[in-house]
């Protein structure tokens, strides 16, 4: 009898490709985050975390802009296809993905960032405060 893990089997290669690649144009990680940030990132990386959340602790160079002020009118300052990057406190919180749809049906450019706050802290990177 096959474990729980093949009971169902695998998706054709082709289709496991497909679905995988698609996974990057919706998200990115810690890692590549931080590793843009420490040239010229190409993407805005917005905190949409609380005020009182972003001030103990926040990914350097991120902006604060909770979720639910993401609106057309406070985001003139930025070109229609600029990549904007979301992240909140991490897997057991979706207000990365709340801000990335606010984002999506503006028309805007967006992606997640995989395991936000938690994640950032497991890979060993700092945060600012303020």
């Amino acid at each position: 009898m096959p474990s729980h893990v093949a009971a169902v089997p695998a998706a054709p290669p082709a289709q496991a490709e497909a679905h995988f690649a698609a996974e990057f144009s919706f998200e990115t990680d810690c890692w590549d985050v931080h590793d843009a940030l420490a040239g010229t990132p190409d993407f805005v990386l917005l905190d949409v975390r609380s005020a009182e959340l972003f001030a103990r602790g926040h990914v350097p160079g991120a902006i604060h802009f909770p979720h639910g002020k993401l609106v057309q009118s406070k985001l003139t300052a930025w070109p229609m296809d600029t990549l904007f990057v979301t992240y909140c406190a991490g897997p057991h919180c979706n207000g990365a993905a709340r801000g990335a749809l606010r984002l999506a049906r503006l028309g805007r450019p967006v992606k997640i960032m995989a395991g936000g706050i938690t994640g950032w802290l497991d890979e060993g990177f700092a945060l600012a405060t303020g």
